[in-house]
């Protein structure tokens, strides 16, 4: 007997649905007629024991008994899932190969591994065992996963990477939440101070960034723009097939402007960021310039495209979806998990990758036929008929797909008047990006032409549109800007010169959307120099389907909250992150230990070397915190009790 064993139930009744009929329902089980059973998970059916399993002592929070740290780790079922777990122990025991369906992502491979290596059966089973990856609920995308097992153990090293967060995460949090709860309740503060090692430097981004606001004080600047249009004197630099003369009346079809760059000279007059600080520099130059001849000392012209963007990872979806429907990360995610396991009508939601197989591409047609039946009159709907379904865009790309690919609409036909208005909208997003792939590049020309003003520099850009493209469809419409025809050597005329005084401007408060794109690219704040050179462009603090629930802990903890489409950071937290060792409020360790995750699912690292520094640096962490002089909390109150937040309360039943 084949025994499948599904992540969730919904995914258990999709595999089910293909297998031979008729079927026999049992308690937590389904079995098809040839004798295969398919059964499930809810969620993670284990979870990390507490400290008081490991020594009852351990119950009381003490700092003589920190840091906890296992010799041998132990899981223990979880109470309300305890019944569905004795199912899985006797279907294990008479299955003669095991399949491990589990959702298709690193956690999903441990959730299924780590209950059949609970169970304890034979060696010989365990290394036997199948792997199922299925990102599309579908009957026709499930019967073709079901058709292509792969070994179980091709993907050891994408479990071990989840076990090594899920205990690094424990370990992490149990120690210093304890630590320093107990000396901020010693200086007088009424609750919990939770640590996390992801959590707490996402914690210090906003902070940081808040304090920033409120420290910041706003500098003058000045730029000069030069006023420019062909020579009163001439028309050499007028297109003769024009007929138009460079008369007073004419000279505004001509006119556009150029921006002054500054020259080294103007260095102790500019901030680091280059701007002009000095106004009696910038009213000097303006008056140099006026009325002066403005010779181009060299243009360039460039032929340029834009391909259309990819399909869309959950962040990049909650990103776009804050920003176009103000929706948060989390509405994001429970709306795209109803998409997927009650309408089938998207693929897997919490994928980190934008591309898709290139097998993928020959279901184009059943997917854009579904697409213009679900989105009737929509706006995406109108441009189905458009798409080009011969062109091949660089989504489709296998090496660049592992476990899961990008998020796109699935073959399925169904009534979009079914879903909620969230759902609708997010549909409708999806499918814009899935189409986009069969439009051309949006093409353009690009100009930048430099002149020479009285011995000053001065540019001046434009754009051309040529072929739109993909633009459209996205409601998008790139503004043009022009120059009349030029060539190196023509002299123009500056009419005038304009002086604008502007004022630096602090930076903004975090919402949903910019706080993921700090999450996902979170090297850009990364003060560690040589750590910065060790991420890549995709790494980032936690996973795609963490991060949501990150922000929804941080505003249960009370360390942030929300005013309308902002995101502040509370007393409480700032109490915090003044209090913490700096080194666990930043993102630079969490974020290169993040990529030392990822290298262990990619075979590029082992567990201990990743385990063993970790547990080294906890244990000096530990050290500060008893030593810590915890100061600003008295009188603040925290919110709740604490429980370790691994990853398995994440995983939500279906």
């Amino acid at each position: 007997m084949k025994l499948y064993i599904a992540e969730k139930p919904s995914l258990g009744r999709a595999i089910a649905a293909v297998l031979p009929k008729p079927h026999k329902k049992h308690e937590g089980y389904i079995e098809a007629a040839n004798g295969d059973c398919v059964s499930w998970c809810i969620g993670h059916l284990l979870e990390q024991a507490d400290p008081e399993t490991y020594d009852a002592a351990l119950k009381k929070w003490q700092l003589n008994t920190l840091p906890i740290i296992p010799d041998q780790w132990q899981l223990k079922p979880k109470p309300q899932t305890r019944k569905q777990l004795t199912v899985l122990r006797q279907l294990v025991k008479k299955a003669t190969q095991l399949v491990n369906a589990g959702d298709p992502d690193r956690e999903g491979q441990l959730l299924v591994d780590e209950v059949i290596s609970y169970l304890k059966p034979p060696i010989n089973k365990i290394k036997n065992a199948q792997r199922v990856l299925i990102s599309d609920l579908t009957p026709t995308a499930v019967s073709k996963a079901l058709a292509a097992p792969r070994a179980n153990r091709e993907f050891i090293p994408l479990a071990t990477s989840a076990l090594a967060r899920s205990r690094a995460d424990w370990l992490y949090g149990i120690n210093l939440t304890r630590a320093f709860t107990v000396k901020g309740q010693q200086s007088g503060y009424q609750g919990v101070l939770s640590v996390g090692r992801v959590q707490t430097p996402v914690l210090g981004l906003v902070v940081r960034r808040d304090e920033e606001i409120s420290h910041f004080k706003p500098k003058d600047f000045f730029e000069v723009i030069a006023h420019i249009q062909p020579s009163p004197n001439t028309s050499a630099n007028i297109d003769p097939s024009t007929n138009i003369n460079p008369s007073p009346e004419n000279q505004a079809l001509f006119t556009f402007t150029a921006k002054w760059q500054p020259s080294e000279a103007c260095q102790p007059h500019q901030d680091e960021e280059g701007r002009v600080l000095n106004r009696k520099l910038a009213e000097h130059v303006v008056q140099r310039i006026h009325q002066q001849p403005a010779t181009v000392t060299s243009l360039e012209e460039k032929q340029k495209s834009e391909a259309p963007p990819l399909p869309f990872n959950l962040s990049q979806l909650q990103i776009t979806a804050n920003k176009a429907f103000g929706l948060s990360a989390q509405q994001v995610l429970d709306n795209c998990q109803s998409l997927y396991e009650k309408h089938n009508l998207i693929t897997y939601p919490r994928s980190d990758s934008r591309h898709l197989p290139a097998e993928q591409w020959g279901d184009r047609h059943q997917v854009l036929d579904a697409m213009k039946n679900n989105l009737g009159n929509e706006h995406p709907a109108t441009f189905i008929p458009q798409a080009n379904t011969d062109l091949k865009s660089k989504a489709w790309n296998s090496g660049k797909v592992d476990a899961h690919h990008a998020i796109i609409p699935t073959g399925k036909k169904s009534a979009i008047g079914r879903l909620s208005s969230s759902e609708q909208k997010l549909y409708q997003l999806i499918a814009q990006y899935y189409l986009a792939q069969f439009f051309p590049s949006y093409r353009y020309k690009a100009q930048t032409a430099k002149f020479d003003i009285n011995g000053g520099l001065f540019i001046a850009k434009a754009r051309q549109n040529q072929e739109l493209g993909w633009k459209p469809l996205l409601k998008q419409r790139p503004e043009e800007q022009h120059l009349p025809p030029i060539k190196q050597g023509d002299t123009f005329y500056c009419h005038h010169g304009e002086l604008l005084s502007k004022q630096t401007q602090p930076p903004k408060h975090f919402n949903d959307a910019t706080l993921l794109a700090a999450m996902t690219g979170i090297s850009r704040y990364v003060k560690d120099t040589r750590i910065r050179k060790i991420l890549k462009e995709t790494d980032g603090l936690g996973t795609e389907a963490t991060r949501a629930g990150i922000l929804e802990l941080l505003i249960k903890r009370g360390f942030i909250n929300r005013q309308g489409k902002l995101i502040l950071s509370t007393d409480s937290g700032r109490a915090l992150i003044k209090n913490l060792p700096e080194s666990t409020t930043l993102p630079d360790r969490t974020a290169q230990r993040e990529s030392q995750l990822d290298a262990i699912s990619q075979k590029a690292q082992c567990y201990s070397d990743f385990m063993q520094p970790m547990v080294e640096e906890l244990k000096q962490l530990v050290e500060q915190a008893k030593q810590s002089q915890m100061s600003g909390l008295a009188g603040l109150k925290g919110q709740g009790g604490f429980k370790s937040r691994s990853k398995r309360s994440r995983r939500q039943k279906a």
